[in-house]
């Protein structure tokens, strides 16, 4: 059998590939971003460990001898799941290895902001030591509401980690019921009441046509002015070009972006000019234990379907 790995971003280490040890498995690592490139590549592979690949049902359908594919990480996005099933090829992927860098990270960018250390910091290189006016309209945290759009398990993570700094947190999730939300120590409130209410919002959603651009324009100059925007999610939920308008005039006060709806950013996003702007390369699911937890956790489902044994975190054909 054969295995194709099709992204080199990430370095497979020998705890990995021991997962192989006595198994007939030909294991190769190649660079392949587009479709024509996998197509002409992995004909014959029995599996696929792919990243951020374009896994389409014209791939699907040119690759015969598939039967799992691997995603190292939560996103689906880039992999046609419904054709996947269609083609009998069993999808995996990674739902809990990055909980606590993503929600650190949330955490990370929110403090930052709120304490204006971007700010701070760039006066104090400039020779401004007296910018403590920098500072004004600073709010503790138990005067701030935060507001979480999505409640999974970086969601909620993200609550307990805020609320033990005195943030007020309230939640909107409409795949979970009030009464879990509340017990996970959020208050349950609509969108609209989020969107409202509070004075920083932070994504923890899928991309989906559902949340495509959950904050729109008309969603945006809603907000209350002042609020902050955090995304540590997908691209693509947010019109950016409205949240620059907006922090631009300073409706929005600030934004903290983890990820952005073209990556890497064109030259000409505005984003990138404002100094009420924290930006980090999509890198809020790293740290070394998370890539290592990723890889081997991707290795040992794909091993697992390849033996015919059940993966321990499918995303299709569940039994």
């Amino acid at each position: 059998m054969k295995i194709i790995k099709t992204d080199g971003m990430l370095t497979v280490e020998p705890e990995q590939m021991a997962y192989l040890d006595g198994l007939d498995i030909d294991f190769v690592e190649k660079t392949l971003l587009t479709e024509d490139a996998l197509i002409a590549e992995c004909r014959d592979a029995d599996a696929l460990m792919v990243l951020r690949e374009p896994i389409t049902e014209r791939v699907l359908a040119a690759l015969p001898k598939l039967k799992v594919i691997g995603r190292f990480g939560v996103g689906l996005d880039t992999i046609d799941v419904d054709a996947a099933t269609r083609a009998g090829v069993q999808v995996t992927y990674v739902p809990d290895s990055n909980l606590d860098e993503v929600s650190t990270h949330a955490l990370a960018l929110i403090l930052a902001l709120v304490r204006r250390l971007k700010l701070y910091d760039t006066a104090v290189r400039n020779g401004r030591w007296k910018a403590l006016a920098d500072g004004e309209g600073i709010t503790r945290p138990s005067h701030q509401t935060l507001g979480l759009i999505g409640f999974g398990q970086i969601g909620r993570l993200t609550a307990r980690k805020a609320a033990a700094f005195g943030y007020k947190i309230i939640a909107y999730d409409p795949h979970m019921t009030a009464e879990r939300i509340a017990v996970e120590g959020a208050v349950p409130v609509s969108l609209d009441q989020l969107i409202d209410s509070a004075d920083i919002i932070s994504l923890h959603v899928p991309f989906t046509p559902e949340t495509q651009n959950i904050l729109s324009r008309e969603v945006i100059a809603r907000m209350r002015k002042g609020a902050i925007v955090i995304n540590v999610s997908r691209g693509g939920l947010i019109d950016e070009a409205a949240l620059a308008e907006a922090l631009i005039s300073g409706h929005i006060a600030a934004a903290g972006l983890d990820t952005l709806a073209s990556e890497p950013p064109e030259t000409d996003n505005p984003l990138l000019k404002l100094d009420n702007v924290l930006l980090s390369p999509h890198a809020a699911h790293y740290s070394t234990q998370s890539y290592a937890e990723v890889r081997s956790k991707v290795f040992a489902d794909v091993v697992a379907v390849l033996k015919g044994e059940a993966p321990k975190y499918p995303v299709n054909l569940k039994s």
